[in-house]
């Protein structure tokens, strides 16, 4: 003898525990998306800050060739802008700022340069 009702439950169950993995499929692809996004978001921000360092290297060359009236320019690497600015006599700080467009990474540099020597004193990332 079955009871009424019997195959219903069944039927109910099986809904649940398919909802419930269409709720952690569903969850599980939104946290890869999230993170591939980030991931995405992470590596443009550090190219970035790798062609302010390149500005950056460019202009210590360029003080280290003439110090007295190298006062910066604006360069285009790789379809970037980096904008490069020296101020200061002996001691000078430059700053080089990497812009895409969507992403802006500045670096600061502090030095002196005397006898065709440049000696960084500081190089940090600055906002």
């Amino acid at each position: 003898m079955k009871k009424l009702g019997q195959k219903g439950t069944v039927l109910v169950t099986l809904l649940v525990f398919v909802s419930m993995a269409v709720v952690v499929i569903a969850a599980v692809t939104a946290v890869t998306i999230i993170n591939t996004q980030s991931t995405a978001v992470l590596a443009d921000g550090n190219y970035m800050y790798h062609i302010a360092e390149a500005g950056m290297e460019n202009a210590l060359v360029r003080v280290i060739r003439d110090p007295n009236n190298y006062t910066g320019e604006t360069l285009t690497i790789d379809g970037n802008t980096v904008t490069i600015s020296v101020t200061g006599a002996t001691t000078k700080t430059i700053i080089s700022q990497a812009n895409s467009g969507k992403y802006i990474r500045k670096i600061q540099v502090t030095a002196t340069a005397q006898d065709n020597l440049v000696t960084v004193l500081t190089w940090e990332e600055i906002p």
